[in-house]
Protein backbone atom coordinates (compact mmCIF):
# COMPACT_ATOMS: atom_id res chain seq x y z
CA UNK A 1 0.00 0.00 0.00
CA UNK A 2 1.41 3.40 -1.12
CA UNK A 3 1.89 5.91 1.76
CA UNK A 4 -1.55 8.11 0.02
CA UNK A 5 -3.44 4.53 1.40
CA UNK A 6 -5.96 5.95 3.41
CA UNK A 7 -6.19 1.82 4.99
CA UNK A 8 -2.35 2.63 5.75
CA UNK A 9 -2.08 5.72 7.08
CA UNK A 10 -4.87 4.56 9.62
CA UNK A 11 -3.29 1.57 10.47
CA UNK A 12 0.09 3.38 11.47
CA UNK A 13 -2.19 6.04 13.54
CA UNK A 14 -3.24 2.53 15.69
CA UNK A 15 0.62 1.75 15.72
CA UNK A 16 2.05 4.80 16.66
CA UNK A 17 -0.46 6.78 18.75
CA UNK A 18 -2.90 4.45 19.87
CA UNK A 19 0.23 1.70 20.15
CA UNK A 20 -2.87 -1.56 19.35
CA UNK A 21 -1.12 -4.85 20.14
CA UNK A 22 0.32 -7.04 16.84
CA UNK A 23 -2.66 -8.99 17.52
CA UNK A 24 -4.95 -6.28 17.73
CA UNK A 25 -3.76 -4.92 14.76
CA UNK A 26 -3.27 -7.97 12.28
CA UNK A 27 -7.13 -7.97 13.12
CA UNK A 28 -7.99 -4.71 11.76
CA UNK A 29 -5.88 -5.50 8.82
CA UNK A 30 -7.80 -8.06 8.27
CA UNK A 31 -11.07 -6.37 8.65
CA UNK A 32 -10.34 -3.78 6.63
CA UNK A 33 -8.84 -5.83 3.75
CA UNK A 34 -12.21 -7.15 3.68
CA UNK A 35 -13.53 -3.29 3.39
CA UNK A 36 -10.88 -3.10 0.15
CA UNK A 37 -12.31 -6.13 -1.13
CA UNK A 38 -16.15 -4.65 -1.06
CA UNK A 39 -15.24 -1.16 -2.54
CA UNK A 40 -12.87 -2.57 -5.30
CA UNK A 41 -12.01 0.03 -7.27
CA UNK A 42 -14.32 2.80 -5.93
CA UNK A 43 -13.36 5.22 -3.16
CA UNK A 44 -14.17 4.47 0.20
CA UNK A 45 -16.30 7.91 0.21
CA UNK A 46 -18.79 6.76 -2.49
CA UNK A 47 -19.85 3.33 -0.04
CA UNK A 48 -23.28 3.69 1.42
CA UNK A 49 -25.26 1.92 3.99
CA UNK A 50 -26.93 -0.36 1.60
CA UNK A 51 -23.42 -1.67 0.25
CA UNK A 52 -22.15 -2.27 3.89
CA UNK A 53 -25.72 -4.09 4.71
CA UNK A 54 -25.36 -6.36 1.72
CA UNK A 55 -22.00 -7.19 3.06
CA UNK A 56 -23.13 -8.37 6.38
CA UNK A 57 -25.83 -10.30 4.73
CA UNK A 58 -23.65 -11.73 2.70
CA UNK A 59 -21.21 -12.94 5.97
CA UNK A 60 -24.28 -13.92 7.43
CA UNK A 61 -25.10 -16.35 5.05
CA UNK A 62 -21.41 -17.75 4.39
CA UNK A 63 -21.93 -18.51 7.74
CA UNK A 64 -19.70 -15.97 9.87
CA UNK A 65 -20.19 -15.47 13.19
CA UNK A 66 -22.11 -13.11 14.74
CA UNK A 67 -19.35 -11.84 16.91
CA UNK A 68 -17.52 -11.59 14.17
CA UNK A 69 -19.48 -9.31 12.01
CA UNK A 70 -20.18 -6.87 14.68
CA UNK A 71 -16.58 -6.87 15.23
CA UNK A 72 -15.78 -6.47 11.74
CA UNK A 73 -18.45 -3.64 11.82
CA UNK A 74 -16.62 -2.07 14.33
CA UNK A 75 -13.56 -1.79 12.80
CA UNK A 76 -15.33 -0.64 9.61
CA UNK A 77 -16.99 2.12 11.96
CA UNK A 78 -13.28 2.99 13.72
CA UNK A 79 -11.72 3.98 9.94
CA UNK A 80 -14.91 5.56 8.96
CA UNK A 81 -14.84 7.94 11.74
CA UNK A 82 -11.35 8.35 11.43
CA UNK A 83 -11.63 9.38 8.04
CA UNK A 84 -14.42 11.36 8.61
CA UNK A 85 -12.21 14.12 11.08
CA UNK A 86 -9.82 14.01 8.20
CA UNK A 87 -12.16 15.45 5.90
CA UNK A 88 -12.10 12.70 3.84
CA UNK A 89 -15.75 11.16 3.38
CA UNK A 90 -19.05 12.80 4.43
CA UNK A 91 -21.59 10.55 6.64
CA UNK A 92 -20.57 7.28 7.87
CA UNK A 93 -22.10 4.62 5.79
CA UNK A 94 -21.76 1.83 9.20
CA UNK A 95 -23.54 4.53 11.82
CA UNK A 96 -26.31 2.44 12.21
CA UNK A 97 -25.77 -0.78 10.64
CA UNK A 98 -25.63 -3.96 13.61
CA UNK A 99 -24.59 -7.46 13.30
CA UNK A 100 -27.28 -10.49 13.39
CA UNK A 101 -28.12 -10.94 17.26
CA UNK A 102 -25.92 -13.60 18.42
CA UNK A 103 -27.45 -17.17 19.48
CA UNK A 104 -28.00 -17.85 23.03
CA UNK A 105 -26.70 -20.91 23.94
CA UNK A 106 -28.32 -23.05 26.16
CA UNK A 107 -26.66 -25.15 29.01
CA UNK A 108 -25.95 -28.64 28.62
CA UNK A 109 -28.38 -30.78 29.99
CA UNK A 110 -27.29 -33.00 32.17
CA UNK A 111 -27.55 -36.74 31.07
CA UNK A 112 -30.44 -38.86 32.60
CA UNK A 113 -27.85 -41.28 34.86
CA UNK A 114 -26.32 -37.77 35.95
CA UNK A 115 -29.48 -36.63 36.63
CA UNK A 116 -30.88 -39.73 38.34
CA UNK A 117 -27.62 -39.78 40.34
CA UNK A 118 -27.95 -36.17 41.32
CA UNK A 119 -31.08 -36.45 42.81
CA UNK A 120 -30.93 -40.19 44.52
CA UNK A 121 -27.58 -38.77 46.24
CA UNK A 122 -28.32 -38.93 50.05
CA UNK A 123 -28.80 -36.06 52.49
CA UNK A 124 -28.15 -35.42 56.01
CA UNK A 125 -31.78 -35.24 56.98
CA UNK A 126 -31.35 -32.11 58.64
CA UNK A 127 -33.92 -29.24 57.74
CA UNK A 128 -31.64 -27.49 55.30
CA UNK A 129 -30.77 -30.44 53.72
CA UNK A 130 -34.05 -31.99 53.40
CA UNK A 131 -35.19 -28.27 52.34
CA UNK A 132 -32.38 -28.40 49.33
CA UNK A 133 -33.47 -31.88 48.33
CA UNK A 134 -36.68 -29.81 47.52
CA UNK A 135 -35.58 -27.65 45.28
CA UNK A 136 -33.68 -29.68 43.38
CA UNK A 137 -36.43 -32.40 42.98
CA UNK A 138 -38.78 -29.79 41.70
CA UNK A 139 -36.50 -27.84 39.62
CA UNK A 140 -35.88 -30.40 37.79
CA UNK A 141 -39.31 -32.07 38.06
CA UNK A 142 -41.34 -29.16 36.86
CA UNK A 143 -38.82 -26.63 34.54
CA UNK A 144 -39.06 -23.60 37.01
CA UNK A 145 -36.89 -20.65 36.68
CA UNK A 146 -35.26 -19.79 39.52
CA UNK A 147 -37.18 -16.31 40.12
CA UNK A 148 -40.42 -18.58 39.96
CA UNK A 149 -39.16 -21.21 42.50
CA UNK A 150 -38.48 -18.92 45.14
CA UNK A 151 -41.32 -16.79 44.65
CA UNK A 152 -43.30 -20.20 45.67
CA UNK A 153 -45.72 -20.13 48.61
CA UNK A 154 -46.49 -22.91 50.07
CA UNK A 155 -50.13 -22.36 49.25
CA UNK A 156 -52.28 -19.45 47.63
CA UNK A 157 -52.41 -16.37 49.59
CA UNK A 158 -54.55 -13.79 48.98
CA UNK A 159 -55.07 -11.45 51.91
CA UNK A 160 -54.35 -8.01 53.47
CA UNK A 161 -53.02 -6.90 50.48
CA UNK A 162 -51.28 -9.87 49.82
CA UNK A 163 -51.29 -12.03 46.50
CA UNK A 164 -49.43 -15.56 45.79
CA UNK A 165 -47.51 -15.05 42.55
CA UNK A 166 -47.09 -18.63 42.68
CA UNK A 167 -48.05 -21.98 44.92
CA UNK A 168 -47.73 -25.45 45.07
CA UNK A 169 -50.89 -27.87 45.08
CA UNK A 170 -49.26 -31.37 46.31
CA UNK A 171 -53.15 -32.96 45.99
CA UNK A 172 -52.96 -31.83 42.80
CA UNK A 173 -49.46 -32.84 42.00
CA UNK A 174 -49.07 -29.38 40.36
CA UNK A 175 -47.24 -26.19 40.68
CA UNK A 176 -48.42 -22.95 40.28
CA UNK A 177 -46.05 -19.57 38.79
CA UNK A 178 -46.60 -16.20 37.36
CA UNK A 179 -43.30 -16.38 34.59
CA UNK A 180 -42.30 -13.28 32.27
CA UNK A 181 -44.68 -11.37 30.72
CA UNK A 182 -46.74 -12.16 34.23
CA UNK A 183 -47.67 -15.10 32.21
CA UNK A 184 -49.49 -17.71 34.80
CA UNK A 185 -49.15 -21.80 34.31
CA UNK A 186 -49.62 -24.82 35.79
CA UNK A 187 -47.25 -27.57 35.88
CA UNK A 188 -47.19 -31.04 36.86
CA UNK A 189 -45.62 -32.31 39.78
CA UNK A 190 -43.63 -35.70 39.82
CA UNK A 191 -43.64 -38.22 42.63
CA UNK A 192 -40.14 -37.99 43.82
CA UNK A 193 -40.40 -34.45 43.98
CA UNK A 194 -43.67 -34.68 46.04
CA UNK A 195 -42.04 -37.09 48.36
CA UNK A 196 -39.28 -34.55 48.71
CA UNK A 197 -41.92 -31.72 49.48
CA UNK A 198 -43.77 -33.83 51.94
CA UNK A 199 -40.15 -33.93 53.51
CA UNK A 200 -39.24 -30.52 53.77
CA UNK A 201 -43.09 -29.66 54.75
CA UNK A 202 -43.06 -31.75 57.82
CA UNK A 203 -39.92 -29.73 59.48
CA UNK A 204 -40.70 -26.31 57.62
CA UNK A 205 -42.39 -24.70 60.36
CA UNK A 206 -39.01 -25.09 62.75
CA UNK A 207 -37.35 -21.98 60.04
CA UNK A 208 -40.65 -19.99 59.55
CA UNK A 209 -40.33 -16.37 61.22
CA UNK A 210 -42.64 -13.88 60.67
CA UNK A 211 -43.52 -14.73 57.25
CA UNK A 212 -45.64 -17.78 56.88
CA UNK A 213 -46.59 -17.71 52.97
CA UNK A 214 -42.88 -18.36 51.49
CA UNK A 215 -42.26 -22.57 50.52
CA UNK A 216 -38.83 -22.57 51.15
CA UNK A 217 -37.26 -20.45 53.56
CA UNK A 218 -33.69 -19.44 55.11
CA UNK A 219 -32.07 -19.95 58.27
CA UNK A 220 -33.55 -16.75 59.02
CA UNK A 221 -36.76 -18.01 58.12
CA UNK A 222 -37.13 -15.31 55.23
CA UNK A 223 -37.89 -16.25 51.27
CA UNK A 224 -35.32 -17.85 49.98
CA UNK A 225 -32.32 -15.72 47.88
CA UNK A 226 -31.17 -16.34 44.03
CA UNK A 227 -27.71 -16.52 45.18
CA UNK A 228 -28.51 -18.92 47.90
CA UNK A 229 -30.29 -21.29 45.93
CA UNK A 230 -27.23 -21.43 43.08
CA UNK A 231 -24.53 -21.88 45.70
CA UNK A 232 -26.86 -24.65 47.61
CA UNK A 233 -27.76 -26.11 44.03
CA UNK A 234 -23.76 -26.32 42.47
CA UNK A 235 -22.66 -27.60 46.34
CA UNK A 236 -25.46 -30.72 46.12
CA UNK A 237 -23.93 -31.57 42.61
CA UNK A 238 -20.21 -31.37 43.69
CA UNK A 239 -21.75 -34.10 46.81
CA UNK A 240 -22.65 -36.11 44.36
CA UNK A 241 -19.82 -36.08 42.08
CA UNK A 242 -21.62 -34.42 39.05
CA UNK A 243 -18.55 -33.03 37.03
CA UNK A 244 -20.75 -30.35 35.40
CA UNK A 245 -21.40 -27.18 36.43
CA UNK A 246 -24.48 -27.97 37.29
CA UNK A 247 -26.86 -24.35 38.57
CA UNK A 248 -31.15 -24.14 38.47
CA UNK A 249 -30.76 -23.37 34.69
CA UNK A 250 -29.56 -26.37 33.73
CA UNK A 251 -31.59 -28.64 35.84
CA UNK A 252 -34.68 -26.68 33.96
CA UNK A 253 -32.96 -27.80 30.43
CA UNK A 254 -32.44 -30.90 31.60
CA UNK A 255 -36.19 -31.04 32.21
CA UNK A 256 -37.17 -29.87 28.86
CA UNK A 257 -34.36 -31.95 27.36
CA UNK A 258 -35.19 -35.49 28.53
CA UNK A 259 -39.44 -34.54 28.29
CA UNK A 260 -39.05 -33.70 24.95
CA UNK A 261 -36.57 -36.97 24.21
CA UNK A 262 -39.11 -39.71 25.29
CA UNK A 263 -42.36 -37.59 24.10
CA UNK A 264 -41.50 -35.48 20.88
CA UNK A 265 -44.19 -33.00 21.94
CA UNK A 266 -42.53 -29.55 22.01
CA UNK A 267 -45.69 -27.70 21.69
CA UNK A 268 -46.57 -29.31 25.37
CA UNK A 269 -42.65 -28.98 26.44
CA UNK A 270 -42.87 -25.62 25.35
CA UNK A 271 -46.06 -24.72 27.58
CA UNK A 272 -44.45 -26.30 30.44
CA UNK A 273 -41.50 -23.86 30.11
CA UNK A 274 -43.62 -20.72 30.08
CA UNK A 275 -42.39 -19.87 26.87
CA UNK A 276 -44.77 -17.25 24.99
CA UNK A 277 -43.86 -19.53 21.63
CA UNK A 278 -42.21 -22.14 19.63
CA UNK A 279 -40.36 -19.76 17.48
CA UNK A 280 -39.50 -16.12 17.43
CA UNK A 281 -43.10 -15.50 15.24
CA UNK A 282 -45.31 -18.33 15.79
CA UNK A 283 -47.46 -18.23 18.81
CA UNK A 284 -49.23 -21.12 19.79
CA UNK A 285 -52.12 -21.64 21.66
CA UNK A 286 -52.37 -23.27 25.43
CA UNK A 287 -52.64 -26.77 26.22
CA UNK A 288 -55.07 -27.90 29.13
CA UNK A 289 -53.51 -29.06 32.15
CA UNK A 290 -54.91 -32.47 31.18
CA UNK A 291 -53.38 -33.25 27.81
CA UNK A 292 -49.78 -31.68 29.76
CA UNK A 293 -50.26 -34.01 32.31
CA UNK A 294 -50.39 -37.02 30.21
CA UNK A 295 -47.02 -36.28 27.98
CA UNK A 296 -45.53 -35.35 31.63
CA UNK A 297 -46.80 -38.43 32.72
CA UNK A 298 -45.83 -40.62 30.07
CA UNK A 299 -42.42 -38.81 29.83
CA UNK A 300 -40.22 -38.00 32.18
CA UNK A 301 -38.16 -39.92 34.54
CA UNK A 302 -39.49 -39.09 37.70
CA UNK A 303 -42.93 -38.67 37.19
CA UNK A 304 -46.28 -39.93 38.92
CA UNK A 305 -48.10 -42.18 36.80
CA UNK A 306 -51.80 -40.93 37.31
CA UNK A 307 -55.32 -42.79 37.61
CA UNK A 308 -57.01 -42.53 34.93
Amino acid sequence: MSSADPIARFLDMLTHERKLSEHTLRGYAHELAELQTLAGERAFATLTSSDIRGSVVRAHSQDLSARSIAHRLSVWRSFYRWLGVHGEVGANPVSGIRAPKQKKTLPKALSADDAHTLMEAPDAGTPEALRDHAMLELFYSSGLRLAELIDLDVGYAQLDGYKSSGWIDLDAAEVTVTGKGQRRRSVPVGAKAIAALQAWLAVRPQMVRLDPHPLFVSARGKRMSPGVVRLRIKQMALAAGIPANVHPHVLRHSFATHVLQSSGDLRAVQEMLGHASITATQVYTALDFQHLAKIYDSAHPRAKKRDP
